[in-house]
């Protein structure tokens, strides 16, 4: 299976940190992406979307989730550590120490399904 693609979308600084991380992993394309560019989007094809929940203009990313129901999408909130992911139409909250692993184990999941 090749890499998953993982879209950073806004510029966050707990986007980009979970981003950091996440390039340590061969397994995931890092693509950091600006919410201006909204309609361009769907057309990266990604596995997973990461979204700072308090941000403005995130309703590109949820019609993205409605149009493509295996996409994982996560919100994260800086301001209390919360973290809310999205994988079909379970929601599931967590904290942040956490998000990597869950990432990994949804991805690998998808992979057994194709």
């Amino acid at each position: 299976m090749g890499k998953r693609r993982v879209v950073l979308y806004g510029n966050s600084v707990i986007i980009g940190t979970v981003g950091t991380s996440l390039r340590r992993s061969p397994q995931y394309e890092v693509i950091p992406f600006s919410p201006v560019q909204q309609n361009e989007l769907e057309a990266l094809a990604p596995d997973v979307v990461l979204f700072d929940l308090e941000a403005a203009q995130n309703e590109a990313v949820f019609s993205l989730l409605a149009r493509h129901p295996a996409l994982l999408l996560i919100g994260l909130c800086p301001d209390t550590n919360l973290v809310k992911m999205w994988a079909g139409r379970q929601m599931v909250e967590l904290t942040t120490k956490g998000l990597v692993e869950a990432i990994s184990k949804q991805l690998m999941t998808m992979e057994g399904s194709h």
